[in-house]
């Protein structure tokens, strides 16, 4: 049986820019994204480009990566800088207590990372280390990546190889204080977190973004706690306040909790209430932002959610602490939905991170040995691409069938659209397990021609794509018409579309 959805799409009306940032990546020292990820060495017979993996790279470059944040995650609050800087053979190695309990031999550190950044033609983020660190140690660590003259650390940065500084326009003050980062109190960390931004400076014209460390979903009393901490005598840094975003964490599972059920194996009840947990991101939104809007009208402070995605059980035999997971059509729609949303709260969104780039969590990319694979999440971003730096239009959606998944009615279309130089692109998820989709867009206030329509889905919700069958789940043409400002299009179930216009 056919359903039909209706839209309107108000072309001529534009509201907030998305902020290519959005669509960026995550990439910490756990299980395979950096070893054997990103990094395998100059010695590997991988094609590489100074120990970094030339394929990935390419296929990176081709979703237009915005930025990198790194070393972590939870790793990043044990990570100390000077332990990954100088020759390799003689770096110290560390336990990584938190993914594996496996020795870190600090092969992969801060000049490997920028140059990994500036050939992907991202613009990186560090996750500085408040856990277990010093005020004066992530200080020096700006100065070392940021400074210019003959100061001490640029001094250092140049005995290691590297003349000019490099530019690190993103800055966090340590990750999940109320959890692996710390156990802090909200208003302990806040406290902490203006102690260690006024000592992150801004050098020789690199002007930092530092991002306070945020909430676990909607803990909303957390962002009210860093929001309040910055409406006090003396806190402000070179004339605004003294860190400029505020962040969440989200992820995504079927509602039984992170790590607990299976990536590939699942019933019709799960892989529903996981796309309902999935648009709870909007709700999330929503809240974390009128609280902001209380504290900050006139949105100086940016929102940044820097992890987010679905969180699986490990695939079987493979390391625990790994957390290597499989990556099917309903990863690929949890991915439409979130970047939905991110459209739609484009005026204080300004960040968000994919947990994670390679190998891990949801990742854009699995590698197998000299073999590499493109997830269905990849896809995704390749395929909204367009939708970075553009101005959101409002999409209206007035007719759609539904479903009842986590006790509530959960919409079975999400969309979202954007505008940018005489191009518009409009994204669509059908989230319907079964049963096309007959969908007309009303396309109002300017005239409009398809220029690329495409499709993303799989021969069922957990289809995925592996070394043997990479492209199970790939794009495909997608046929439309535009009758009379109408653009008509059939989706198949559980699927993700873009139609690229030009318009008048």
């Amino acid at each position: 049986m056919t359903a039909t959805a209706r839209i309107v799409v108000d072309l001529d009306v534009t509201g907030a820019t998305i902020n290519r940032h959005v669509y960026g990546h995550f990439a910490e020292h756990l299980g395979r994204c950096i070893y054997d990820g990103f990094w395998v060495g100059e010695d590997s017979e991988i094609e590489n480009v100074r120990g970094i993996r030339s394929d990935v790279v390419a296929a990176l470059r081709a979703l237009d990566i915005p930025n990198l944040r790194w070393p972590g995650g939870c790793f990043a609050d044990e990570y100390h800088w000077r332990d990954g800087i100088g020759p390799r053979e003689e770096r110290p190695r560390v336990v990584n207590s938190h993914w594996g309990d496996v020795v870190e031999n600090n092969h992969f550190g801060t000049h490997e990372f920028m140059d990994l950044c500036e050939m992907l033609g991202a613009e990186p983020y560090i996750a500085g280390n408040v856990g277990s660190g010093t005020v004066q140690e992530m200080s020096e660590w700006v100065e070392y990546l940021t400074r210019g003259d003959d100061s001490p650390m640029a001094r250092l940065r140049r005995a290691n190889g590297r003349d000019e500084p490099w530019k690190v326009p993103f800055w966090g003050l340590g990750n999940e204080p109320w959890g692996c980062g710390g156990t802090m109190s909200a208003e302990q960390y806040a406290y902490e977190a203006r102690k260690y931004a006024t000592f992150c400076r801004d050098h020789s014209g690199n002007a930092l973004m530092r991002i306070a460390a945020g909430a676990n979903e909607g803990d909303l009393q957390w962002t009210r706690a860093l929001m309040e901490a910055l409406d006090c005598v003396g806190c402000t840094l070179y004339g605004k306040p003294v860190y400029q975003a505020v962040s969440f964490h989200y992820y995504t599972h079927s509602g039984s909790g992170i790590n607990t059920e299976d990536a590939t194996a699942f019933t019709t009840a799960q892989y529903y209430d996981t796309l309902a947990y999935a648009s709870e991101v909007d709700r999330i939104l929503r809240g974390h932002i009128a609280v902001m809007d209380t504290y900050d009208p006139d949105g100086r402070i940016a929102l940044v959610c820097d992890e987010w995605g679905t969180w699986w059980n490990v695939e079987e035999g493979t390391n625990p602490g790994f957390l290597f997971q499989q990556n099917t059509v309903r990863d690929a729609l949890v991915a439409g939905i979130h970047f939905d949303a991110f459209h739609r709260h484009a005026r204080r969104l300004q960040i968000a991170n994919i947990a994670q780039t390679l190998n891990v969590l949801q990742a854009m990319i699995l590698t197998d040995g000299d073999a590499m694979v493109l997830t269905p999440t990849y896809h995704v971003f390749e395929m909204n691409k367009g939708h970075q730096d553009a101005q959101s239009i409002p999409v209206h959606v007035l007719e759609s069938p539904s479903t009842t998944a986590r006790g509530a009615e959960l919409p079975l279309v999400s969309s979202s659209a954007s505008t940018k130089d005489g191009k518009a692109l409009l994204s669509l998820t059908h989230l319907g397990a079964e049963g096309d989709l007959d969908v007309s867009v009303d396309l109002r206030g300017r005239g409009a021609r398809v220029a690329r329509a495409r499709v993303l889905t799989g021969d069922s919700t957990a289809a995925f794509n592996d070394v043997d069958t990479p492209e199970a789940v790939a794009p495909a043409p997608l046929e439309t018409t535009i009758v009379d400002g109408v653009l008509s299009l059939r989706l198949p179930p559980h699927s993700f579309a873009t139609v690229e216009l030009d318009v008048d």
